[in-house]
């Protein structure tokens, strides 16, 4: 008896957390503006933590526009209209190699190297 009402504590918890972060993320990823989000990301540009931040702040706005050599070996330039921002990520690595303001379906080669 112990048992059953354990789990169901443990599976009304596990419903409970996931919307509650969900939730914080969207308000968080909302509260920023186009310009902070840019510059934050570029402060992460080539690591991991960069592809993150970009999923937070722009999930289910990105639309590819373009591809280009660059990163290790191709790019993806994905664009959000709702920011009016161009990301170029590498997805061989996962990271974040540039971003700007603007749609822009191909950087300077120096800058997605």
């Amino acid at each position: 008896m112990g048992g059953v009402a354990l789990a169901g504590i443990l599976s009304m918890s596990s419903v409970i957390l996931p919307h509650d972060v969900v939730a914080k993320t969207e308000v968080v990823a909302q509260s920023v503006s186009s310009q902070e989000k840019i510059n934050k990301i570029s402060a992460l540009k080539g690591k991991p933590e960069s592809a993150q931040l970009m999923r937070k702040y722009y999930k289910e706005d990105l639309t590819p526009i373009g591809i280009q050599p660059g990163g290790a070996g191709m790019v993806v330039n994905l664009y959000s209209k709702k920011d009016n921002t161009t990301v170029s990520l590498c997805t061989i690595y996962d990271v974040v190699v540039a971003i700007k303001k603007g749609k822009v379906e191909k950087f300077q080669p120096a800058e997605v190297k």
